[in-house]
């Protein structure tokens, strides 16, 4: 009798994008009209490898980038949440599949003490170099046209989901937290006993009602929510069941 919550991280469990709050640390706090520019879709991690290497050449260093992640702002309710599920542990299993990097999450988590909440965090693996700069590596490599090339996320999943059944152990149901368009592929994974939960207003909420409209909906049930205290609401009653 287990639940799986998958959570996406940025505009999810923090208010913001991690990968744009740490611009608060350039020159000025915006990078240069070239740099931003030079973003191609579906590349998303190449181009956070040239803003590191910008923040590098600026002499941004590790401690300054630390003190600016960790004051980006939960999404409201999102502190509870967190604190619910670790007081519930024996009843979840929670993971983190998110398109930042393993040194930004990591940092905000330890920050707030929410590290023990999660099981695993899948994510761009970064490390400093030895010069100081911040390096950001692909997560994987994947053949589903319709991700980002550094990421599939319903690949993460169904290949963790795979690891627990060879434990012996299987979800009564998977609960996934998320809000943007890279959330789609896996929620379009999950099964008819899985809830997905988009957060309002945001690209997978759209995504999803799209896929009504044009007759093909997704299987699992879907619930939004606004604040992490929906989600709260829900879990409360899944385990009352």
């Amino acid at each position: 009798m287990k639940f799986l919550l998958v959570f996406d991280f940025d505009h999810t469990i923090v208010d913001e994008n991690s990968d744009t709050w740490i611009v608060k640390c350039a020159p000025e706090k915006k990078l240069p009209n070239g740099l931003r520019n030079s973003y191609r879709p579906g590349h998303w991690t190449e181009y956070m490898g040239r803003v590191f290497v910008y923040l590098g050449d600026n002499g941004v260093k590790e401690d300054e980038m630390k003190r600016t992640m960790t004051t980006i702002p939960f999404t409201t309710g999102m502190v509870d949440l967190l604190g619910f599920i670790g007081e519930n542990k024996e009843l979840f299993d929670c993971i983190i599949v998110s398109d930042s990097n393993t040194v930004f999450i990591d940092w905000i988590l330890k920050a707030a003490d929410f590290h023990k909440v999660f099981d695993e965090v899948f994510t761009n693996p970064a490390a400093f170099s030895s010069t100081g700069y911040l390096t950001v590596q692909n997560f994987h490599a994947h053949h589903c046209a319709k991700c980002p090339k550094n990421l599939c996320k319903r690949k993460v999943l169904k290949e963790f989901l795979d690891k627990q059944l060879e434990r012996g152990l299987s979800y009564t149901q998977i609960v996934y937290i998320g809000d943007g368009g890279n959330d789609l592929c896996p929620v379009m994974f999950l099964k008819k006993n899985d809830i997905a939960m988009p957060r309002q207003g945001y690209t997978l909420e759209k995504k999803i009602s799209q896929l009504a409209q044009n007759l093909s909906p997704v299987e699992c049930s879907v619930l939004v929510w606004s604040s992490a205290t929906d989600i709260m609401s829900y879990l409360k009653v899944l385990i009352k069941e």
